[in-house]
Protein backbone atom coordinates (compact mmCIF):
# COMPACT_ATOMS: atom_id res chain seq x y z
CA UNK A 1 0.00 0.00 0.00
CA UNK A 2 2.79 2.31 0.92
CA UNK A 3 4.49 1.31 -2.46
CA UNK A 4 1.25 2.35 -4.23
CA UNK A 5 1.35 5.76 -2.38
CA UNK A 6 4.77 6.74 -3.29
CA UNK A 7 4.56 5.50 -6.66
CA UNK A 8 1.29 8.69 -6.97
CA UNK A 9 3.46 10.97 -5.35
CA UNK A 10 6.40 10.27 -7.18
CA UNK A 11 4.13 10.57 -10.41
CA UNK A 12 2.47 13.64 -9.56
CA UNK A 13 5.93 15.30 -8.90
CA UNK A 14 6.48 14.53 -12.03
CA UNK A 15 4.11 15.88 -13.20
CA UNK A 16 4.46 19.52 -11.61
CA UNK A 17 7.96 19.28 -13.00
CA UNK A 18 7.48 19.44 -15.93
CA UNK A 19 4.58 21.73 -16.10
CA UNK A 20 7.21 23.80 -14.39
CA UNK A 21 9.54 23.07 -17.12
CA UNK A 22 6.76 23.81 -19.83
CA UNK A 23 5.89 27.36 -17.86
CA UNK A 24 9.33 28.62 -18.50
CA UNK A 25 9.96 27.64 -21.69
CA UNK A 26 6.47 29.30 -22.62
CA UNK A 27 7.50 32.64 -20.79
CA UNK A 28 11.76 32.11 -23.14
CA UNK A 29 9.70 31.65 -25.90
CA UNK A 30 7.43 34.80 -26.05
CA UNK A 31 10.00 37.05 -24.88
CA UNK A 32 12.35 35.66 -28.00
CA UNK A 33 9.16 35.89 -30.18
CA UNK A 34 9.09 39.49 -28.98
CA UNK A 35 13.22 40.30 -29.52
CA UNK A 36 12.75 38.79 -33.20
CA UNK A 37 10.18 41.25 -33.85
CA UNK A 38 11.97 44.16 -32.66
CA UNK A 39 15.30 42.82 -34.52
CA UNK A 40 13.22 42.70 -37.71
CA UNK A 41 12.31 46.68 -37.01
CA UNK A 42 16.36 47.20 -37.36
CA UNK A 43 16.97 44.86 -40.12
CA UNK A 44 14.45 45.67 -42.41
CA UNK A 45 13.42 49.44 -41.88
CA UNK A 46 12.55 49.58 -45.52
CA UNK A 47 8.70 48.41 -44.13
CA UNK A 48 7.31 51.23 -42.01
CA UNK A 49 6.05 49.72 -39.20
CA UNK A 50 2.63 52.50 -39.39
CA UNK A 51 1.09 50.83 -42.36
CA UNK A 52 3.32 48.06 -43.25
CA UNK A 53 2.02 44.51 -41.53
CA UNK A 54 4.22 42.22 -39.55
CA UNK A 55 3.78 39.01 -42.19
CA UNK A 56 5.33 41.41 -44.68
CA UNK A 57 8.96 41.33 -43.64
CA UNK A 58 8.81 37.82 -45.10
CA UNK A 59 9.51 40.11 -48.21
CA UNK A 60 12.65 41.36 -47.31
CA UNK A 61 15.85 39.61 -46.93
CA UNK A 62 15.06 38.59 -43.19
CA UNK A 63 12.26 36.34 -43.65
CA UNK A 64 14.06 33.66 -42.06
CA UNK A 65 13.65 35.80 -39.00
CA UNK A 66 10.00 36.34 -39.37
CA UNK A 67 9.68 32.77 -39.41
CA UNK A 68 11.33 31.96 -36.18
CA UNK A 69 9.26 34.51 -34.89
CA UNK A 70 6.00 32.88 -36.00
CA UNK A 71 7.72 29.16 -34.36
CA UNK A 72 8.42 30.65 -31.37
CA UNK A 73 5.11 32.55 -30.53
CA UNK A 74 3.26 29.11 -31.23
CA UNK A 75 5.95 27.58 -29.15
CA UNK A 76 5.29 29.94 -26.30
CA UNK A 77 1.25 29.04 -26.60
CA UNK A 78 1.28 25.05 -27.05
CA UNK A 79 4.16 25.21 -23.93
CA UNK A 80 1.28 27.51 -21.88
CA UNK A 81 -1.46 25.21 -22.43
CA UNK A 82 0.76 22.13 -20.94
CA UNK A 83 1.95 24.05 -18.41
CA UNK A 84 -1.31 24.99 -16.94
CA UNK A 85 -3.40 21.89 -18.26
CA UNK A 86 -3.71 20.69 -14.28
CA UNK A 87 -4.15 24.08 -13.03
CA UNK A 88 -7.15 24.43 -15.04
CA UNK A 89 -10.58 23.07 -13.46
CA UNK A 90 -13.56 24.63 -15.37
CA UNK A 91 -14.97 23.68 -18.26
CA UNK A 92 -14.87 27.08 -19.58
CA UNK A 93 -11.06 26.61 -19.12
CA UNK A 94 -10.44 23.72 -20.65
CA UNK A 95 -12.45 25.10 -23.94
CA UNK A 96 -9.86 27.68 -23.51
CA UNK A 97 -7.18 25.46 -23.48
CA UNK A 98 -7.65 23.66 -26.86
CA UNK A 99 -8.23 27.24 -28.26
CA UNK A 100 -4.94 28.47 -27.30
CA UNK A 101 -3.43 24.81 -29.11
CA UNK A 102 -5.70 25.84 -32.00
CA UNK A 103 -4.05 29.46 -31.96
CA UNK A 104 -0.93 28.00 -31.63
CA UNK A 105 -1.57 25.93 -34.65
CA UNK A 106 -2.22 29.55 -36.65
CA UNK A 107 0.76 31.30 -35.41
CA UNK A 108 3.17 28.01 -37.07
CA UNK A 109 1.17 28.23 -40.14
CA UNK A 110 1.98 31.68 -40.47
CA UNK A 111 5.66 30.96 -40.32
CA UNK A 112 5.13 28.16 -42.56
CA UNK A 113 2.99 29.82 -45.02
CA UNK A 114 4.38 33.57 -45.54
CA UNK A 115 2.24 36.35 -46.52
CA UNK A 116 2.28 35.28 -50.40
CA UNK A 117 1.27 31.94 -49.56
CA UNK A 118 -2.81 31.22 -49.93
CA UNK A 119 -2.80 29.74 -46.79
CA UNK A 120 -1.69 32.66 -44.78
CA UNK A 121 -4.85 34.08 -44.96
CA UNK A 122 -5.84 30.87 -43.06
CA UNK A 123 -3.06 30.86 -39.85
CA UNK A 124 -4.62 34.41 -39.47
CA UNK A 125 -8.49 33.15 -39.34
CA UNK A 126 -7.38 30.47 -37.15
CA UNK A 127 -4.63 32.36 -34.74
CA UNK A 128 -6.08 35.74 -34.65
CA UNK A 129 -9.60 35.81 -33.10
CA UNK A 130 -9.15 32.34 -30.69
CA UNK A 131 -6.34 33.74 -29.03
CA UNK A 132 -8.51 36.32 -27.27
CA UNK A 133 -11.45 33.80 -26.49
CA UNK A 134 -8.83 31.50 -24.82
CA UNK A 135 -6.83 34.10 -23.08
CA UNK A 136 -10.45 35.39 -21.42
CA UNK A 137 -11.44 31.75 -20.54
CA UNK A 138 -8.23 30.73 -19.04
CA UNK A 139 -7.83 34.05 -17.15
CA UNK A 140 -11.28 34.05 -15.44
CA UNK A 141 -11.34 29.91 -14.70
CA UNK A 142 -7.32 30.36 -13.04
CA UNK A 143 -8.35 33.67 -11.36
CA UNK A 144 -11.04 31.72 -9.33
CA UNK A 145 -8.53 29.54 -8.17
CA UNK A 146 -6.82 30.41 -4.73
CA UNK A 147 -2.82 30.15 -5.81
CA UNK A 148 -4.04 32.03 -8.86
CA UNK A 149 -6.04 34.85 -6.97
CA UNK A 150 -3.09 37.23 -5.97
CA UNK A 151 -2.69 37.57 -10.13
CA UNK A 152 -5.90 38.06 -11.05
CA UNK A 153 -6.07 41.94 -11.82
CA UNK A 154 -2.46 40.99 -13.95
CA UNK A 155 -4.37 37.84 -15.55
CA UNK A 156 -7.72 40.18 -16.37
CA UNK A 157 -5.83 43.19 -17.58
CA UNK A 158 -3.50 41.79 -20.28
CA UNK A 159 -6.48 39.09 -21.24
CA UNK A 160 -8.81 41.95 -21.60
CA UNK A 161 -6.18 43.58 -24.16
CA UNK A 162 -5.79 40.76 -26.51
CA UNK A 163 -9.36 40.97 -28.04
CA UNK A 164 -9.10 45.30 -27.40
CA UNK A 165 -5.71 44.85 -29.94
CA UNK A 166 -7.53 43.02 -32.03
CA UNK A 167 -10.72 45.61 -32.51
CA UNK A 168 -8.04 48.52 -32.81
CA UNK A 169 -6.52 46.38 -35.35
CA UNK A 170 -9.40 46.13 -37.50
CA UNK A 171 -10.41 49.66 -36.43
CA UNK A 172 -7.15 51.28 -37.52
CA UNK A 173 -7.56 49.10 -41.00
CA UNK A 174 -10.63 50.32 -41.88
CA UNK A 175 -9.80 53.56 -41.26
CA UNK A 176 -6.21 53.42 -43.57
CA UNK A 177 -8.82 51.76 -45.84
CA UNK A 178 -11.29 55.09 -46.13
CA UNK A 179 -8.74 57.41 -46.07
CA UNK A 180 -6.38 55.66 -48.97
CA UNK A 181 -9.54 55.66 -50.92
CA UNK A 182 -10.50 59.97 -49.91
CA UNK A 183 -6.97 60.17 -50.95
CA UNK A 184 -7.19 58.66 -54.48
CA UNK A 185 -5.18 55.96 -53.93
CA UNK A 186 -5.43 52.79 -56.28
CA UNK A 187 -7.33 50.22 -54.54
CA UNK A 188 -6.64 47.53 -57.72
CA UNK A 189 -2.80 47.59 -56.62
CA UNK A 190 -0.95 44.71 -55.66
CA UNK A 191 0.13 45.67 -51.94
CA UNK A 192 3.64 44.92 -52.37
CA UNK A 193 3.56 47.64 -55.23
CA UNK A 194 2.65 50.45 -52.92
CA UNK A 195 5.82 51.63 -51.73
CA UNK A 196 4.19 54.98 -50.23
CA UNK A 197 1.07 56.41 -49.09
CA UNK A 198 -0.93 59.21 -50.46
CA UNK A 199 -1.11 62.94 -49.05
CA UNK A 200 -3.98 62.40 -45.61
CA UNK A 201 -3.92 58.99 -45.50
CA UNK A 202 -4.33 57.94 -41.60
CA UNK A 203 -1.94 54.75 -40.99
CA UNK A 204 -1.77 53.07 -37.33
CA UNK A 205 -2.82 49.89 -38.65
CA UNK A 206 1.05 48.54 -39.08
CA UNK A 207 1.24 49.74 -34.91
CA UNK A 208 -1.83 47.96 -33.96
CA UNK A 209 -0.77 45.00 -35.24
CA UNK A 210 2.85 44.96 -33.89
CA UNK A 211 0.10 46.00 -30.50
CA UNK A 212 -1.68 42.34 -30.86
CA UNK A 213 1.94 40.73 -31.40
CA UNK A 214 3.22 42.35 -27.96
CA UNK A 215 0.39 42.18 -26.09
CA UNK A 216 -0.86 38.01 -26.92
CA UNK A 217 3.00 37.71 -26.05
CA UNK A 218 2.88 39.51 -22.89
CA UNK A 219 -0.27 37.31 -21.82
CA UNK A 220 1.90 34.13 -22.42
CA UNK A 221 4.44 35.79 -20.14
CA UNK A 222 1.70 36.77 -16.95
CA UNK A 223 0.46 33.78 -16.81
CA UNK A 224 3.90 31.27 -17.47
CA UNK A 225 5.63 33.70 -14.96
CA UNK A 226 2.78 32.72 -12.25
CA UNK A 227 2.14 28.96 -13.36
CA UNK A 228 6.08 28.73 -12.71
CA UNK A 229 5.22 30.29 -8.95
CA UNK A 230 2.51 27.81 -8.21
CA UNK A 231 4.29 24.80 -9.93
CA UNK A 232 7.06 25.18 -7.81
CA UNK A 233 5.14 25.94 -4.34
CA UNK A 234 3.37 22.73 -5.60
CA UNK A 235 6.35 20.75 -5.88
CA UNK A 236 7.96 22.19 -2.23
Amino acid sequence: MNEVISKDKASTVSAITRSQIAARLSFAAAITSLVLLGALHILSPEFAPSWRMVSEYANGQYGWVLSLMFASWALSAWALAYAIWLEVKTTGGKIGLVLLVIAGIGEAMGGLFDINHPLHGLAAMIGIPTFPIAAMLISVSLSRTQPWSGARKALLWTANLTWISVLLMAGTFIIMIVTYTQAGGDMTAEATTVTTLPSGVIAWVGWANRFLVVVYNVWVMVVASRAAQVTSSNSS
